[in-house]
């Protein structure tokens, strides 16, 4: 089960989303099969509500969307990018906590609600 605020990608959702986007964007590339990566979801849901209106929060399952993650050269899951003005600005694979994934999300410019 995805929060409200994550937003699940795939090839027809992705270029729209990440172009599209005016704030950063972070995209979590996972598998539901992965324990890393169900490790991570509470923490992208936790993220997507921190961050909701100021960044977009996805996720791409790559059993899915082989494509993406072949395009974005995801080998490892769970990995994380965060876009900014549709380019990758920080490759973060593994687990990481909600403090690193916030910090990359500022770095790429997420504004602090006012």
């Amino acid at each position: 089960m995805t929060a409200q605020n994550v937003h699940t990608l795939d090839s027809s959702s992705f270029q729209d989303a990440v172009a599209g986007s005016v704030g950063p964007v972070l995209v979590d590339f996972h598998a539901e099969w992965c324990p890393p990566c169900q490790v991570l979801a509470p923490t992208i849901d936790a993220l997507a509500d921190a961050y909701a209106g100021r960044a977009l929060i996805g996720k791409v399952d790559v059993d899915a969307n082989k494509e993406l993650a072949s395009e974005f050269d995801v080998r490892t899951i769970p990995t994380i990018l965060v876009f900014r003005d549709g380019r990758v600005v920080q490759r973060l694979p593994g687990v990481k906590s909600q403090g690193e994934l916030a910090e990359a999300l500022d770095d790429a410019g997420a504004t602090v609600a006012a």
